[in-house]
């Protein structure tokens, strides 16, 4: 039992730890970070679902008849919260192919430190899936407190949260306005520093991951995401469509092509696994 209580969960497989101290180094390579957080996603998840129903079912062998077990219900739900969320999604559905992929838009108030919401779309019946809410960081918690109501009042009841690091704060006020959410935390660091970054932390993971270079000027795939504008008269949000950004090509996974490579060799740490 940790300090926190029921339904949260401090995980301290060796893996998981050796793969998070590397993703910290600041001179870990785009390329690098990204792969350690898909296969940190997929060690965690692992974990995360070692509770789903089962049914039995029958199977044909090549030998004989016999009664098997598979997995039960409707098919997972994954949601990511945009966009560093967006990373661990590859790592959680290399353990469940077939699972239904939603997706919550947040981004933080850099003033305030609040979220600040701009999508939302989950895979239905939503009510009737485990839903697995990803995001790599949780640091005051306020994005995966709003991500978990925005699930809840769409209809969605069993939920799990996923991140990679958080601070003791974050986890604190998830686990006490949702205390019937499973938190599962990969470390927890110390403490949130003046400006709400988790110290020691990482840095900013949705930069890390999707940080590429154009014409010599950085960009970032939230660009059309974020630029909106709010109408004051029927207080609804107005998107930009998404062509008015620059957009590079992208593959299957939703990353750009021309992702930046590490120059370096991969550390000798990284080449033992």
């Amino acid at each position: 039992m940790n300090e926190f209580g029921e339904n949260v969960y401090i995980l301290d497989h060796p893996l998981i730890t050796h793969k998070i101290s590397i993703l910290r180094d600041k001179n870990t390579g785009t390329n690098e970070f990204r792969q350690l957080v898909e296969e940190i996603a997929m060690l965690m998840g692992f974990v995360a679902l070692s509770d789903l129903p089962m049914t039995k079912t029958p199977v044909e062998t090549p030998i004989e008849k016999a009664e098997t077990y598979v997995i039960a219900g409707r098919k997972l739900a994954i949601v990511p919260i945009l966009r560093a969320g967006l990373g661990m999604v590859s790592g959680l559905t290399a353990l469940v192919p077939s699972a239904k992929i939603g997706h919550i838009g947040l981004y933080r108030n850099e003033e305030t430190h609040k979220p600040v919401e701009y999508f939302c779309k989950l895979p239905s019946p939503i009510e009737e899936r485990i839903i697995v809410v990803c995001d790599p960081m949780l640091a005051t918690g306020g994005s995966g407190v709003d991500a978990i109501t925005q699930i809840k009042k769409h209809g969605g009841k069993k939920i799990k949260f996923v991140c990679i690091i958080a601070a003791p704060e974050g986890v604190r006020k998830i686990h006490e306005e949702h205390p019937d959410v499973q938190i599962y935390v990969g470390n927890l660091d110390r403490e949130l520093n003046e400006n709400a970054y988790i110290c020691p932390g990482l840095g900013d993971a949705g930069d890390r991951i999707f940080r590429y270079e154009i014409g010599g000027e950085r960009n970032e795939i939230s660009c059309a995401m974020r630029r909106y504008s709010l109408r004051t008269k029927k207080e609804e949000r107005n998107f930009f469509p998404l062509s008015y950004c620059r957009w590079p090509d992208l593959n299957r996974h939703g990353f750009p092509l021309d992702f930046e490579s590490s120059a370096s060799a991969i550390p000798p740490q990284r080449q033992a696994l």
